[in-house]
């Protein structure tokens, strides 16, 4: 059955166009309310189902939020409001408060103009495909409203960072601290802004912040792991160690190192296996189609399993979940470790990739200087909404064009996203120009 509402990561858009408008959160806000109690079970204070609510910093956040307390409040559930606070947040307190879900007001790494609603299933998980379906089915039937004695209650919940910055703190090891290190934290003026620099300070590193100061326009714009550069810039001016991005809602990390180098998501998931790997056996791995061919070689020479799945931090998990593997990830900079965690936390995988480098005594270019990456060409081609690529019959021509001059020597993958009206055209080759060359090939005939 063909989704109308949800994409790869929730329901996200444009605010003020279908389906980010007030009216539609509200009916959302009801429909999760009624499918989620039915789904779950924990209750609140009240006996009602309870729901945790949590934002990044955009603007649109507190209308998002008015709308959908009132639409949980008229299906009978409970809402505790965390204000700003990372999405992986939202996931740990829906699990450490025994509540029936959590959802987050957030378009994680997209401009201040889209924003999004996702949810976590009581167990800290991104929800199943399943429920996601019962939810939009519910969506367009008639809204309702419960007896008046049932109505659900909202309350300010604030203790929220707090509780998240020790279970941050709880994923180091005890015995490492983080005295001799310098970290620029970029925060991307998002979520994780009066998190992220807290975990690390109170792990002893000297903490320079960055990405800060939002003020409801700023996330994401011009910083954060989707705009490294900066960050790449303040860790050399700086004279820093190393360098944090966060994206928007705080579940992508990207890491630069003292020279201004910056590595990627595929770089850092190898890091990560690498160590667990020197004090322990690690069954295997799973990546999405977008993941570099290096780390399919590498893990195969070191005797480590590898899966791709789809594109999206929710298939990794359900990869990793179906396999009872624990170490995935994205190039993208989502990083799945869950022996730590039940979803993708950038501050938590800083943690682990610092860890790593702490007992190691390496750099992160020591670290990964094995890991040779194939050259990769990523297109993004910004089409209608819901443009199918499949029916373009030059696409499909150039592109089986192009997989018969690279043979074995490389792949295409091309794919709409799941959160933006665009088609991805990637090319991977062990020539980085002819990479370039073949991926502009297939996306002009989009044009």
């Amino acid at each position: 059955m063909a989704r109308k509402y949800f994409g790869t990561d929730g329901v996200r858009g444009l605010v003020g166009s279908a389906p980010i408008t007030p009216d539609f959160v509200m009916r959302l806000g009801y429909a999760a309310g009624k499918v989620l109690a039915q789904n779950s079970e924990h209750a609140g204070v009240h006996g009602r189902p309870a729901v945790l609510i949590g934002k990044d910093t955009r603007i649109s956040g507190y209308m998002l939020e008015a709308a959908l307390q009132a639409g949980f409040a008229a299906a009978g559930v409970d809402v505790k409001l965390a204000g700003p606070i990372p999405t992986p947040a939202v996931a740990y307190l829906t699990r450490a408060l025994r509540l029936s879900a959590g959802v987050v007001i957030s378009a994680s790494h997209n401009p201040y103009q889209d924003n999004g609603i996702k949810f976590f299933s009581s167990k800290g998980n991104k929800l199943p495909d399943a429920v996601e379906m019962e939810i939009e089915a519910a969506i367009d039937e008639p809204m309702g409203c419960v007896a008046p004695e049932k109505f659900g209650r909202a309350k300010r919940y604030e203790d929220a960072k707090g509780r998240y910055i020790e279970f941050c703190k709880s994923t180091f090891p005890n015995e490492l601290d983080l005295r001799d290190l310098k970290i620029v934290v970029d925060c991307a003026n998002g979520a994780a802004w009066d998190v992220a620099p807290h975990v690390f300070h109170e792990l002893g590193a000297d903490v320079v912040a960055m990405g800060h100061q939002p003020d409801g326009f700023n996330i994401n714009d011009g910083c954060g792991a989707t705009a490294p550069k900066a960050l790449a810039a303040r860790v050399v001016e700086e004279k820093a160690d190393l360098g944090i991005a966060l994206d928007g809602d705080a579940d992508r990390l990207i890491m630069v190192d003292s020279e201004g180098t910056i590595y990627n998501g595929d770089q850092l998931l190898y890091l990560v296996t690498q160590a667990r790997l020197a004090t322990g056996k690690v069954d295997g791995v799973v990546g999405t189609l977008m993941t570099n061919m290096a780390l399919e070689v590498a893990f195969k020479e070191a005797g480590i399993g590898f899966a791709r799945a789809k594109v999206g931090d929710r298939y990794v998990l359900e990869v990793l979940q179906e396999r009872g593997w624990l170490l995935g990830g994205e190039g993208s900079g989502h990083l799945l470790c869950l022996d730590k965690h039940t979803t993708g936390d950038g501050i938590v995988s800083a943690l682990q990739v610092l860890s790593a480098l702490k007992r190691s005594g390496k750099t992160l270019q020591q670290a990964t200087s094995q890991l040779q990456l194939f050259p990769q060409t990523l297109i993004n081609v910004r089409v209608a909404a819901g443009t199918d690529w499949t029916k373009n019959a030059a696409m499909v021509a150039e592109k089986e064009a192009v997989e018969k001059d690279l043979g074995d020597s490389g792949r295409v993958l091309i794919r709409a996203s799941g959160t933006e009206p665009l088609i991805r055209v990637m090319v991977e080759a062990r020539d980085a120009e002819l990479a370039q060359t073949l991926a502009q090939r297939i996306a002009a005939k989009l044009n």
